[in-house]
């Protein structure tokens, strides 16, 4: 998906095994981040880095999502374990990554490992993708997502 796409409606299990909708967020700023794996430094960087500053997110009616292919008990364990406080949803299959263009390969060895690539999504709150990351680098970037919204709602 690219800037200017309408994201269409998805449902994912959350660590819980709660269903949860994306477009129940759609009154808010979403940033909707996909990262490959849990319990992977970079992840636990990201996820920390966001949940220390849920507030900031919250002051700008922001909900910070994340995604990735990781089991349900998987993600319960890495948000107990992290005191992650943000929402991460579990896109085992890597369905929604699909839809969103970020589910790749992985070379490891001989053998390639569907993974998917670090991304972040702001979508405004109509539901439409206005900014996007490629190839996140985790160093700054939480300060560059929260600038980066600041000056959007501005333009609202």
């Amino acid at each position: 998906m690219k800037i200017g796409d309408k994201v269409p409606d998805f449902f994912l299990p959350d660590c819980n095994a709660q269903r949860v909708h994306i477009s129940n967020f759609f009154r808010h700023w979403v940033v909707l981040y996909f990262y490959p794996k849990d319990n992977v430094t970079a992840s636990i960087q990201q996820a920390n880095a966001f949940s220390k500053n849920i507030q900031d997110f919250e002051s700008l009616n922001a909900v910070v999502v994340g995604v990735c292919n990781d089991t349900i008990a998987g993600l319960y364990s890495f948000t107990k374990r992290h005191a992650v406080r943000i929402i991460l949803l579990s896109d085992k299959d890597g369905k929604v990554a699909r839809q969103f263009g970020v589910w790749t390969a992985r070379r490891i060895g001989t053998e390639e490992k569907p993974t998917i690539a670090r991304t972040t999504f702001i979508i405004n709150p109509g539901g439409t993708i206005v900014h996007k990351w490629d190839n996140v680098r985790i160093e700054g970037h939480l300060e560059e997502v929260k600038n980066k919204l600041e000056e959007l709602r501005k333009k609202k």
